[in-house]
């Protein structure tokens, strides 16, 4: 293919539409360090109840002196535009960088693009970001602003005065960069006509339209694969010649296990077979698959879930057994950190290639990096209980990043680390607690007490800790990735704390932690409205940490790669006497002829009301009367599953951002940009959204169709089944099928601002089939009532009334959930 220097992709540009392709600089980034000094504060369990955008309101004082140095000023550009990689959009409305920083890091790109007038004519813009811009037209300042607010979107508005021709749009942006950040830009056009976006290329123009196709339309086969199954991509187009790949295959933020394969795709093929999922790394994944020719480069990331040993879910009656099993299976297989290293000192496998794994991991905690605190916990168990098995070089630097590390944001520091919600603030307090146990005489450098007396604040915070969890318990309710995180800290207490009354009421919560899992599972699965989800947990099923938890706890599950408790669970059950409670597996894995509902609350003062209610056959659950209409985090409002296989599951959410694998909290699939309402009855379940202007105009259903045999599609009506149940998912419009693109095959859309869905299942006990369910259901919709009452009239329960306060009234029943406790009444139903 040869160059051809007058190429350019051009797009009609019309108010109300961002300009989406441009050229970009390389990311100029600098650490941000501030003087260690002390941070007031304490734990914050209502952080991400603020009712406002992304707002969090905690500020560090690398931020606090970052304002004051650059704020409202007009930013000053370190370099100027230097062509390094291309932007095209595949969804996004904004070119959008976000990404996770461990440390405060300062900044900066440039982007540039091209505007085509077709007669004079000015324009009106809107800029927004979240950090700071600078505007060029044709080399001349247009605008700059510089809010520098962490994750708040503001905009400025300008003018361009454009004569005919090309015009070129040159963009700075910049931010200080902390933790999850939302690192982006948008250029909207708000006014002004005859006007084309155009971005010059040095190859030909069908090739790179062809290339963005490929890219637009890339999809996996299905949404996980297993074991000898080859993992394959499929494009949107034919390649339009042999193009190199390059697939960066990456975990969540914190893994430590990122691969990257070199492949080459033939001119004229629309799909790429990558390798079996069995020479991947499980759990779930980010491919991030970039096709280059001549010199472009473009890339987009898709996730998808792998799979070892997808068929073995039953394990050992034995608990000791499944412990021994856990603890092999971490020490052997699991990622490269401290928990694989702890579970490799535990059975006797210490030696250069643990040290490595523990010497790969100190600098981020020496250096306090975000999620420190997780891999301190059980560098400190290892290091109490199997310290010989470390070599001495390693064991010595291990003792240096203990009493150096920052305990609490009261000692003096210099970081990002977050210390404010439940999960983090156990583990840093146990970590302080067990490193003044170990260390008794030995003054810690930041805190200047000695580790007897370190000891005894850690174990103070945590007496506190445990009056706030044994009263409210998880504020981010049922959320998977922080089961393990709270596990993690409380076998620690309970293995290790010389406190008796800390080991029992650590013992008392993971016996607690384990028994909500349990409930709330489909199958030994966890089926439930989650307070805190991201799509690489959502999307995981067998993988996910809670099946292996699973079973180890009550002999059901499967084993991931990425794994925070698993081995610390093990090791309470295998040497210091912890038991599970024997009827755990009879209520994950409930095989009744009944249904069980139980209704509970969790967080301060008990703000999300939650509902489940399962069968034999499917579980769904859903958080009631909960912050209607407001700007959502990453909570997951309603959850389904049918069948015996995992990945049979739907949600439905509003999308947080239109870029898929995004880092918005709320994304694509984690979370609601705004909350519905939502109401739950048994196997019954509506949700209504009322979405605001600025956010994406529809709402949609996570439907994997390969998990369901079949799926039929019938206008506004969506029907499932899987296994021995069956599902209606309907809306108050037609629903779109999307058959294109990282979604295609599993997701329904719904567009428009205000959208109302309809989940109802039901499964073959009812003798009926998949035909009669539907004919039984066909007419089931939602009345509004001048009162603001939902009214149904559903073929088994007869009418029931949603209350806009949350309250249902059903079969003589009424359910309130401002009676719902945090305990709960479980109710053995009638299916």
């Amino acid at each position: 293919m040869t160059t051809d220097a007058g190429s350019v992709l051009a797009g009609r540009l019309v108010p109300g539409r961002t300009v989406d392709r441009w050229r970009l600089s390389p990311t100029v980034q600098e650490r941000f360090d501030v003087p260690d000094q002390p941070m007031a504060g304490a734990m914050d369990a209502r952080f991400f109840l603020t009712g406002q955008r992304n707002y969090i309101p905690h500020e560090y004082p690398c931020r606090s002196q970052f304002a004051e140095r650059f704020r409202d000023r007009r930013p000053e550009p370190a370099g100027f535009f230097t062509p390094d990689r291309w932007w095209f959009p595949f969804g996004a409305d904004r070119v959008d960088l976000s990404g996770f920083w461990f440390r405060p890091t300062r900044v900066e790109t440039w982007a540039q693009t091209f505007l085509e007038a077709t007669s004079a004519t000015i324009a009106r813009f809107r800029l927004t970001t979240c950090g700071a811009a600078l505007v060029l037209v044709d080399g001349s300042e247009a605008a700059w602003f510089a809010p520098y607010r962490r994750n708040w979107e503001e905009g400025i508005a300008f003018e361009a005065e454009l004569a005919p021709g090309r015009h070129e749009i040159r963009v700075w942006f910049g931010d200080l960069c902390e933790r999850d950040t939302r690192y982006y830009f948008a250029l909207r056009l708000l006014e002004g006509e005859g006007l084309s976006a155009v971005l010059p290329l040095p190859i030909a123009q069908d090739a790179a339209a062809a290339m963005e196709t490929m890219l637009d339309g890339i999809r996996f086969d299905k949404p996980w694969f297993a074991d000898e199954e080859t993992v394959s991509l499929r494009f949107g187009a034919p390649a339009p010649a042999d193009l190199e790949a390059e697939i960066a295959v990456k975990g969540d933020f914190i893994s430590a296990d990122n691969r990257s394969i070199r492949l080459v795709v033939s001119a004229g093929a629309d799909r790429l077979d990558v390798a079996p999922a069995v020479d991947l790394p499980a759990d779930f994944r980010d491919f991030h698959v970039s096709l280059r020719l001549g010199g472009v480069t473009l890339t987009r990331a898709l996730g998808v879930e792998i799979i070892h040993g997808a068929d073995r879910a039953e394990a050992s009656h034995s608990v000791s057994a499944r412990a021994e099993e856990a603890l092999d299976r971490v020490a052997e297989r699991a990622e490269p950190d401290t928990v694989r290293a702890l579970a490799r000192l535990a059975t006797g496998l210490g030696g250069s290639e643990t040290d490595a794994m523990i010497d790969a991991c100190l600098p981020a905690i020496a250096d306090g990096h975000d999620c420190a605190d997780f891999l301190l916990v059980p560098l400190i168990w290892g290091r109490a209980a199997w310290g010989g098995g470390i070599g001495a070089e390693t064991r010595a630097a291990v003792d240096r990043t203990i009493l150096g590390f920052r305990y609490w944001m009261d000692e003096p520091g210099n970081d990002v680390m977050w210390y404010f919600s439940e999960n983090h603030a156990l583990l840093f307090h146990t970590a302080c607690h067990l490193a003044g146990t170990l260390f008794p005489d030995v003054r810690f450098a930041r805190s200047s007490r000695t580790g007897r007396e370190q000891a005894a604040v850690g174990a103070e915070r945590l007496r506190r800790w445990f009056d706030h969890f044994e009263a409210c318990e998880m504020a981010e309710w049922n959320a998977a990735p922080y089961f393990p995180i709270d596990l993690k800290g409380l076998c620690a207490l309970f293995a290790l704390s010389p406190e008796p009354d800390i080991r029992a009421r650590a013992k008392r919560a993971i016996r607690r932690l384990l028994r909500i899992v349990a409930a709330s599972c489909h199958r030994g699965v966890l089926t439930a409205s989650q307070g805190r989800s991201y799509e690489h947990t959502l999307m995981a099923g067998r993988t996910l940490e809670l099946s292996a938890i699973g079973r180890l706890a009550w002999g059901r599950g499967w084993f991931g790669r990425r794994v925070h408790a698993l081995p610390l669970l093990a090791l309470c059950a295998r040497d210091h006497g912890l038991r599970f409670d024997g009827d755990l597996r009879e209520l994950a894995v409930f095989d009744g002829d009944g249904a069980r509902e139980w209704c509970y609350r969790q967080g301060e003062d008990g703000f999300a009301p939650l509902y489940h209610y399962k069968t034999r056959s499917a579980a769904m659950g859903s958080v009631a009367a909960y912050r209607a209409g407001q700007w959502g985090y990453q909570e997951t409002v309603l959850h389904l599953r049918l069948g015996d296989r995992p990945e049979s599951q739907v949600w439905i959410n509003h999308p947080g951002e239109t870029l898929q694998n995004g880092f918005g909290r709320p994304s694509f699939w984690g979370g609601c940009g705004i909350l519905p309402r939502v109401h739950q009855y048994r196997a019954l379940a509506v949700l209504r959204f009322e979405t605001e202007p600025e956010t994406p105009d529809f709402t949609h259903a996570w439907i994997p169709e390969a998990a369901f045999d079949p799926v039929v599609d019938d206008g506004d009506r969506v029907w499932l089944k899987a296994g021995d149940s069956f599902a209606l998912i309907r809306a108050d419009k037609p629903l779109i099928v999307v058959d294109s693109g990282p979604s295609a095959g599993c997701e329904r859309r719904l567009p428009g601002r205000r959208g109302t869905w309809l989940v109802r299942f039901s499964d073959a006990r009812k003798s009926e089939d998949f035909d009669a369910f539907r004919a039984r259901m066909a007419a089931l919709e939602v009345r509004d009532g001048d009162d603001g009452v939902w009214r149904i009239d559903d073929p088994d329960y007869g009418p029931v009334a949603f209350v806009p306060s949350g309250r249902i009234e059903a079969e003589g029943r009424v359910l309130d959930p401002e009676q719902w406790t945090r305990e709960g009444t479980m109710k053995v139903c009638e299916g």
